[in-house]
C-alpha cells in the first residue's frame, strides 16, 4: 500500500504540471517581503511624528481663515435672492404697469398700496419716441421688478393701465424674473360720458 501511495503522488504532480519541489522556495519568499515590510514600516513612523507636531498649527490655522477648499465642499442650499439692507420683508405686493403711447412707468407696492420700487423709461436712458416701446417696457419692467424682490416680493397681482405698447412685454418680463402671477386686472380709466373729451388732434 505505501508504495502505491507513493507511485500517486508523483503521478498527481504531473498531472497538474506544478513540481513539488517549486513549493518549497515559496516560503523563503513569504518571508522576505515581511522583513522589509518591518524595515519599511520603521521610517513611516518617525516620518508621522513631525507631521502629528504639526496637526496643531493646521488647526488653528483652518479656525482663523478656511481653505477654498473647505468653502467649496460646504452645502449651500438652493439659491436664494439676496435681500437689500433694510429689507421689508414683503412676500406678496402689487404691479402697476402704466402704458402710455409717449412712456412706460412700472411701479411695485404692497397690498395697502405703499410703493416699493419703481421705474420708467426716462429713468432707464431712453429718450424720444424710444420711451415708448416694447423694449423699453421690458427693461423698465426688469429694472423694478429686482429691486421689489430685493425686498422678498415673490407673488404679485398685476394691475396694467393705458393703451400703450408696452403692456404685453412688461407682463412677459414679470414671468421671467420668476415672480408669480396670480391675476392681471386691466383698469384702464373709461369715461362714461362724463366729462368733455379733448379736442381732436391734428397731424
Amino acid at each position: 500500500m505505501s508504495e502505491e501511495k507513493d507511485k500517486t503522488v508523483p503521478a498527481a504532480s504531473e498531472a497538474s504540471g506544478t513540481p513539488v519541489a517549486e513549493k518549497k522556495p515559496k516560503a523563503p519568499k513569504a518571508k522576505a517581503p515581511a522583513a522589509a515590510k518591518d524595515a519599511a514600516a520603521a521610517p513611516t513612523a518617525e516620518a508621522t511624528a513631525p507631521a502629528a507636531d504639526k496637526a496643531p498649527a493646521a488647526e488653528g490655522e483652518k479656525a482663523a481663515a478656511p481653505t477654498a477648499k473647505d468653502l467649496l465642499t460646504e452645502d449651500l442650499g438652493a439659491a436664494k435672492v439676496r435681500k437689500m439692507k433694510g429689507s421689508k420683508n414683503i412676500t406678496t405686493g402689487i404691479c402697476h404697469i402704466l402704458a402710455t403711447f409717449n412712456n412706460t412707468k412700472v411701479t411695485f407696492s404692497d397690498m395697502s398700496g405703499n410703493v416699493i420700487s419703481w421705474s420708467s423709461s426716462g429713468k432707464c436712458n431712453f429718450r424720444g419716441s424710444r420711451k415708448s416701446t416694447a423694449y423699453a417696457a421690458q427693461v423698465v419692467t426688469q429694472e423694478a421688478g429686482r429691486a421689489a424682490m430685493a425686498h422678498g416680493l415673490k407673488d404679485i397681482f398685476v394691475k396694467v393701465r393705458g393703451p400703450g405698447l408696452g403692456r404685453d412685454s412688461a407682463i412677459r418680463a414679470l414671468q421671467t424674473l420668476g415672480l408669480t402671477v396670480n391675476s392681471i386686472i386691466d383698469v384702464t380709466p373709461v369715461p362714461h360720458n362724463g366729462c368733455r373729451p379733448p379736442k381732436r388732434r391734428r397731424v
